[in-house]
């Protein structure tokens, strides 16, 4: 296992582990970040743990033609259930993620250190977010990395405090993005309520491709 310093480059991609762990330690630096979500890698880790840097293989990816959506999804967008923004309350999105308390993890890895690093990706237009309201409150949204020149998103996290709105503003994402020619959003790794979604995994060097 690597362990990096402080300023040092990452390793080669084919050095990460079976689970696709690739680095321990570094920095949160702009720089870095930057340099990471270019060539398919991203933090992960929850408070407990040290800076940890992830590239999986298989890689779990969206094509936003196969999108899937439910009936009982359909008939509350033609309602318009929510009302959906973007990038109008970036902080509050990424601090409620934040702050929701997930299945099999032990505390949050978005840190104060983290918030401030995003917020600073969010300023240079790269970190995005997305709002869902209801009777004027947030009530859910998700944040990501927005790699327009290779046309990918990079999925962080969402959360949700009224049921299916976290799911009606990735579902609006998704339209808005395909739109704008993007090729494929990074869901990263497997869950059953991505793969509901149409999510799949393809193979680290296919994603790769997409990024170079």
């Amino acid at each position: 296992m690597h362990f990096l310093q402080q300023n040092e480059k990452f390793p080669p991609i084919s050095e990460a582990d079976e689970q696709g762990l690739l680095a321990i330690g570094g920095d949160l630096s702009i720089s870095r970040l930057i340099y990471a979500y270019n060539h398919g890698i991203f933090p992960w880790y929850d408070a407990s743990q040290p800076l940890l840097w992830w590239s999986p293989d298989p890689r779990m990816v969206l094509f936003p033609d196969k999108l899937k959506v439910s009936k009982s999804m359909r008939q509350l967008i033609k309602k318009e259930a929510f009302q959906v923004t973007f990038n109008e309350n970036f902080k509050e999105v990424i601090e409620a993620c934040a702050e929701i308390r997930r299945e099999g993890q032990h505390g949050t890895w978005i840190t104060e250190e983290m918030i401030k690093c995003y917020e600073e990706l969010h300023e240079f237009n790269m970190a995005h977010s997305v709002e869902v309201w209801q009777d004027g409150n947030l009530v859910g949204g998700l944040y990501g990395i927005y790699l327009k020149d290779k046309k990918v998103f990079c999925g962080e996290s969402m959360f949700t405090k009224a049921s299916n709105a976290s799911k009606y503003g990735f579902i609006i994402l998704v339209e808005r993005l395909r739109n704008q020619g993007v090729q494929l959003i990074d869901c990263q790794v497997y869950t059953k309520h991505l793969e509901s979604l149409g999510a799949e995994e393809i193979s680290r060097a296919e994603f790769l491709n997409y990024l170079s």
